[in-house]
């Protein structure tokens, strides 16, 4: 079976993932599932990964909150031995 880009079942030999794997990782970047193949039984499916939420660094939320002047006017006794 050739490399088909029209092909409905989506699944390579592995051979012609090899020859065609930066054409398949795009298809799979676009939202497409590949399902990669040893002779006729499926062994594993080629996917995109979710992004990976950045990382917070100090100040992120620099002029998006703010703390009221009189944020720590009442504390309660059983917080007093914290001061």
């Amino acid at each position: 079976m050739g490399a088909d880009s029209t092909r409905p079942s989506g699944a390579y030999s592995i051979h012609e993932a090899k020859t065609q794997f930066s054409k398949l990782i795009a298809r799979a970047e676009a939202g497409e599932e590949i399902v990669i193949r040893r002779g006729p039984t499926p062994v594993a499916r080629l996917v995109a990964l979710a992004p990976t939420p950045r990382v917070r660094g100090h100040g992120f939320l620099k002029g998006r909150i703010w703390i009221a002047e009189d944020f720590d006017e009442f504390i309660p006794p059983e917080f007093e031995e914290y001061l």
